[in-house]
């Protein structure tokens, strides 16, 4: 990572992070399915919002190693995943193979997409919005490849909201002199944060403001989903106590919004 490089952007940092991430994706809880509970929590959650796929497009934005657009493979949508990290499109087509699916990867930039305008009928995206450098452009472009009647389902969270475990976390730390259990090693968790720092939802990121900003993109029908903890008890279960208890307080939430039909 050439961080010398004035040419060096945000978003390039963003790309180059989860590209280091890539490989070792797949083994934290809340990215990879680690319990058929889990699995089912996620099926319910997409059908409830988005029906049956019967063959409809579906574009699934930031993919990753593929998780959702395997989920939406299963509920029979016709799916694109696009990301903009090779590596992780690499493990996504890896993983696409070896379960013998016909899911198409672009390489792509979510916020500018360059997918043809109304030729999906659904758009989905996982953790996706918090790394939006310019969202009110970015659910636009979202809107403008939507066909008429078109749906996008977000699923994210308000992770910088202060909760009582996070109390806990702290307290945890300064009696022991050790952190919270973690996915990432500190290296990465400070990068993370120093992302975190640099684009539009820097600190809090509540439902309410990506509502009004997919409002303002033209969308409508907006709803705001909090009724998750079946997935979230799945993926407790499988994390130390602190971090799973943390899952299971966070404001953590799917919105589903509606491209008018005219």
């Amino acid at each position: 990572m050439n961080t010398m490089n004035t040419n060096y952007s945000i978003r390039d940092e963003i790309r180059d992070f989860w590209s280091e991430r890539a490989a070792t994706f797949d083994e934290s809880v809340g990215h990879e399915i680690f319990s058929e509970a889990e699995r089912k929590g996620w099926q319910r959650l997409i059908r409830k919002h988005l029906g049956e796929g019967q063959g409809r497009a579906a574009l699934d934005l930031a993919c990753g190693t593929a998780v959702i657009s395997h989920l939406m493979h299963e509920a029979g949508f016709k799916v694109t995943g696009l990301d903009w990290s090779d590596a992780m499109l690499a493990q996504a087509r890896a993983k696409a193979k070896k379960r013998g699916t016909d899911i198409r990867f672009v390489s792509g930039d979510a916020e500018n997409t360059m997918e043809a305008k109304e030729s999906y009928d659904v758009i989905t995206n996982r953790h996706l919005v918090w790394t939006l450098v310019d969202p009110p452009s970015a659910f636009r472009e979202w809107f403008s490849v939507l066909k008429p009647g078109g749906k996008v389902l977000i699923v994210d969270g308000n992770m910088g909201k202060e909760t009582f475990v996070k109390g806990l976390q702290k307290l945890w730390t300064k009696l022991t002199g050790k952190a919270p259990a973690s996915h990432m090693k500190p290296e990465m968790m400070a990068r993370h944060q120093a992302i975190r720092s640099r684009v539009y939802f820097s600190d809090t990121m509540p439902a309410e403001a990506i509502v009004e900003l997919l409002r303002q993109a033209g969308f409508d029908n907006i709803v705001v989903d909090r009724k998750l903890s079946d997935i979230h008890w799945a993926q407790a279960r499988k994390m130390p106590f602190l971090r799973g208890l943390e899952r299971m307080v966070q404001d953590r939430f799917a919105i589903c919004a509606t491209k008018p039909l005219a």
